[in-house]
């Protein structure tokens, strides 16, 4: 956990302060920048280019608490994340909705988080991105429309195919 102590320390440019802060939150938010991208060296190029914001914007962030503040870092990771996709021209296609399929919600006793990791980084950029946006970020389909310019439909239409895509994953192990 960050503590307010480490936050005041990292702001007046304590070295040590610094890599706590990193050590302490880094694995952390790679794996939520490495749920966006394929290769781990984006995402570690990712995490890179969000803790210099990190530390660049440390004065501009009130601390309340450690959650919080972790919080607060991790919509930075997710912003990173997003940038780096649209600098690579990811394309999300406004295809014919499709009727949405809710994932099935009794997962299997012996598919464990990695498997489940597994299944939802093995969709289409297009699909994954949404996905991690609305399942995982909880943003709304307005919201996730707005960071990727696009339609609040395509945000839609994206989320069904990735669910029914997860679906046909899950019925492939049964």
């Amino acid at each position: 956990m960050i503590s307010e102590k480490i936050v005041l320390a990292c702001r007046s440019g304590n070295r040590s302060a610094q890599k706590t802060l990193y050590k302490t939150l880094a694995q952390k938010m790679f794996m939520h920048c490495y749920r966006y991208v394929k290769q781990k060296e984006d995402a570690e190029e990712i995490l890179s280019e969000g803790f210099i914001k990190v530390f660049a914007n440390l004065s501009t962030v009130e601390y309340r608490d450690a959650k919080n503040f972790e919080g607060w870092v991790k919509r930075i990771m997710v912003n990173e994340s997003l940038m780096f996709l649209r600098k690579q021209k990811v394309q999300f296609s406004d295809q014919e909705r499709t009727s949405q399929i809710e994932i099935v919600q009794s997962w299997d006793d012996d598919l464990i988080v990695e498997d489940i990791y597994r299944l939802i980084r093995s969709l289409p950029i297009g699909y994954r991105t949404v996905f991690n946006l609305s399942v995982i970020e909880g943003y709304s389909h307005k919201e996730i429309a707005q960071k990727l310019s696009i339609t609040e439909s395509t945000s839609r239409s994206q989320l069904s195919k990735a669910r029914k895509k997860l679906q046909e994953f899950m019925a492939k192990r049964k």
